[in-house]
């Protein structure tokens, strides 16, 4: 009987007789009982259901849907919010410690109207290297304020427990600075780990290594802090006895790191003072000069400029070994040395950088001046 309503769905012409057929037969794998007891208790027809719809036909089943939340847009939630303003007394940079205002871009390899803080998210404009202050600084009230949120002067003792504090490598309160220097949002960085320490301790590495002097100028003017402890490439930065959390400044982060844009060259085919053949010849002499220093990546190269300075006294070109460097940072080794020995570079080539110091007569005339 329990095969009978298993087959109840055929219609009548096409059944026969189960009497006379050996189901079994015709199956190739036996079926245990239990599977038909257990389908013909939940689905046995009952002499209501229609005859051509199958048992084992899947009904579909009516879910209850959860009511959709109002879609909430990002305008919506943040109009009012936009556009961000910040009363920061500079022009915001990529960076602040690695770049040179005064040094205007020939080019650009994206749009200047694409700004790294988003579209419509600050109320100033990007101009593809600076996002620039609109109102006017006055340097005597900018200083007013800092002064305030300083204090007093720190003591020895107040100085020395801070720096027992904060100047070991397992500190908690620690910034890493790398090859792009003071970068913006890390300002942010700084003022959220001031939340909850009076000091943060700042560990600089590679590019900006060589001008310790700028980062810590960038440090104090972008911040309002004060450089307390300086060790080689170790700074701690001071918040301040009158810092107050809750009104910290607003500073916008930047979304994306923006293209860098199209400087002029920094190598000439022919280098200032001399002829082709004569630069063809310094070349050629740097490149088979032994290496003044080796740098290595993301190294500390407080001691370069001095060592050049150095060497540049009895020697008319040197040549740094920058083989683990990247070409990126080599070129910005190259920029910072032109303005810090000062000197020329003449060769940039597979990792190795070849200053020349220039014409004799150029340089007694910049001791007389």
């Amino acid at each position: 009987m329990q095969m009978l309503k298993l087959f109840s769905w055929r219609s009548s012409a096409s059944q026969a007789p189960f009497s006379n057929v050996n189901i079994s037969s015709h199956l190739p794998v036996p079926i245990p009982p239990l599977l038909f007891n257990f389908r013909s208790n939940n689905h046995s027809p009952t002499p209501t259901d229609d005859i051509y719809d199958p048992p084992f036909s899947f009904t579909s089943k009516t879910t209850t849907s959860k009511p959709k939340s109002p879609s909430r847009t990002i305008d919506s939630v943040s109009d009012n919010k936009r556009p961000l303003h910040s009363d920061l007394p500079f022009d915001f940079r990529y960076s602040y410690s690695e770049t040179n205002p005064s040094i205007q871009p020939i080019g650009f390899r994206e749009p200047p109207r694409f700004s790294p803080f988003g579209p419509g998210r600050l109320d100033r404009k990007w101009n593809g290297t600076s996002a620039p202050a609109e109102q006017s600084v006055n340097p005597e009230r900018v200083l007013e304020e800092r002064n305030a949120v300083l204090g007093d002067p720190l003591t020895e003792e107040e100085i020395e427990d801070l720096v027992e504090r904060y100047r070991h490598n397992n500190c908690g309160r620690q910034i890493n600075l790398g090859k792009g220097g003071i970068t913006h949002n890390m300002l942010d960085d700084i003022h959220n780990h001031w939340k909850r320490a009076e000091a943060v301790r700042i560990k600089c590495l590679g590019v900006p290594t060589l001008d310790m002097d700028n980062v810590c100028f960038h440090l104090e003017d972008k911040t309002g802090g004060k450089i307390i402890y300086q060790h080689i490439n170790i700074l701690l930065l001071y918040r301040g006895r009158n810092y107050d959390p809750q009104n910290r400044p607003v500073i916008p982060l930047m979304l994306w790191k923006p293209y860098a844009p199209i400087y002029p060259r920094l190598v000439k085919n022919v280098a200032d003072g001399l002829t082709f053949e004569e630069t063809k010849e310094m070349r050629n002499k740097g490149l088979n000069s032994p290496p003044l220093v080796k740098l290595t990546r993301n190294g500390v190269y407080v001691n370069v400029v001095a060592r050049i300075r150095e060497a540049f006294q009895t020697e008319e070109v040197v040549r740094l070994d920058c083989t683990y460097v990247e070409t990126s940072d080599c070129k910005k080794i190259g920029v910072k040395l032109r303005d810090l020995v000062p000197c020329a570079p003449i060769l940039f080539n597979n990792g190795q950088i070849v200053l020349w110091r220039g014409k004799k007569d150029q340089d007694d005339e910049l001791v007389n001046q």
